[in-house]
């Protein structure tokens, strides 16, 4: 686990030092690559207790996740343009999708917080650069919409209870493997 901590530093240096020297392809590059390593750290060791999981793993991917679209947004040629916006209010979803993935296969409330919060906090900044668009009405329908789901998901945990919203039939031969000697 130390070594996707280390990775993750370098490669999170090395795309400030890119980000602010304006190299944004590179930035890009060094995202991409943080967060192939995140997403392998998440997934190897996911049953962490969520005291550690949360900030050691959920949030620094989920920001990750979120900074490849920003740093994408910012390399577009001309972000004004009416194609650019359109594709920008498309891929916004792509944060609900992204938590949403998260919510259901593996109940990882964690996620669901920390993508709505940085959902937003899209929505406030774009609120702030552009009052007639849609692209923060969305920031703030997706943020709505993921701490519902992530309350949804984590009430049952907080109180101890086991409520599952996906019915899981048992196995069609399971009353028949005791009787045969197989388990």
């Amino acid at each position: 686990m130390g070594s996707h901590f280390i990775v993750n530093n370098l490669l999170h240096a090395g795309f400030v030092g890119l980000f602010v020297h304006s190299h944004f392809a590179w930035a890009e590059v060094m995202l991409l690559l943080n967060f192939v390593n995140l997403s392998a750290l998440y997934f190897r060791h996911r049953s962490y207790p969520r005291f550690i999981h949360a900030p050691a793993i959920s949030a620094p991917l989920a920001w990750t996740f979120v900074a490849v679209y920003w740093n994408g947004a910012i390399m577009v040629p001309n972000p004004g343009s009416l194609v650019a916006r359109i594709f920008a209010n498309i891929f916004v979803w792509g944060i609900l999708v992204y938590g949403g993935f998260f919510l259901y296969i593996y109940d990882d409330h964690t996620m669901g917080f920390s993508l709505s919060v940085l959902s937003a906090a899209l929505g406030v900044a774009q609120f702030q650069r552009q009052f007639i668009a849609l692209q923060w009405i969305f920031a703030f329908v997706i943020m709505g919409v993921l701490f519902v789901a992530t309350v949804v998901v984590a009430a049952p945990l907080w109180l101890g209870r086991d409520i599952n919203f996906r019915r899981r039939s048992p196995p069609a031969d399971q009353e028949r493997a005791p009787l045969l000697g197989e388990e």
